[in-house]
């Protein structure tokens, strides 16, 4: 695993080999899952390799880039950061989980540093399916849209699946569609309402299989 600094070219080669191979980014040379959540605004991908933030940057008028999976001690990691701070990129970590139920004062966090953002922003994890599906589903939510528009951002087109781990992403959005949505404003439902203890164990009670299963 790499855990250094890219400092010298053998630096930067391990870099790349850690990243291609372990960190599976030779798929992603390929294959960006790049979309817009708000056109012209908001953008999602998977984990970015350093060319691609450099030409998105030219083309899409990046601002700034929220990296979804945390700072983690990989080469994917060290490249990208080293690629955005020569640009003059802003890059965030703010940190979400794919298959637990998302926690209020991450959320929260999210809000707080999306209220804060320049754009257009990025948003990506390491395939761009579920943590960026997630978050991509609170920006939604933020600027007043459905949780039925939240949940087209966890769809398999993006490779997420819900009948997976990462299906109670999608039990989070239809809890508040099923509970509060049109009664309760969605950041006071996260604030007063929201428990993520129930969710989960609601979630593995199987309360939510039906609901998922008639997901498009």
């Amino acid at each position: 695993m790499f855990k250094g600094t890219i400092s010298s070219p053998r630096q930067w080669l391990h870099a790349w080999f850690d990243g291609l191979f372990k960190d599976h980014a030779i798929f992603r040379l390929v294959w960006t899952n790049l979309a817009p959540v708000i056109p012209g605004r908001v953008w999602r991908s998977n984990h970015p390799t350093p060319a691609r933030l450099k030409r998105w940057h030219k083309t899409l008028g990046l601002k700034m880039v929220f990296n979804l999976r945390g700072h983690r001690q990989c080469g994917a990691d060290a490249l990208g950061r080293e690629m955005c701070q020569h640009i003059g990129l802003p890059y965030l970590d703010m940190a979400f989980e794919s298959r637990n139920a998302p926690h209020k004062d991450r959320i929260l966090r999210f809000y707080a540093l999306y209220t804060q953002a320049q754009f257009p922003l990025l948003l990506h994890c390491k395939s761009g399916a579920d943590r960026t599906g997630l978050a991509s589903g609170l920006i939604i939510l933020f600027e007043g849209g459905t949780a039925e528009d939240a949940l087209k951002q966890l769809h398999w087109r993006f490779l997420h699946f819900h009948h997976s781990r990462t299906g109670i992403l999608d039990a989070f959005f239809l809890l508040y569609q099923k509970t509060a949505e049109g009664r309760r404003p969605f950041l006071d439902w996260v604030r007063y309402d929201y428990n993520e203890d129930d969710l989960r164990h609601a979630y593995h009670a199987g309360q939510f299989k039906h609901l998922l299963t008639y997901r498009r």
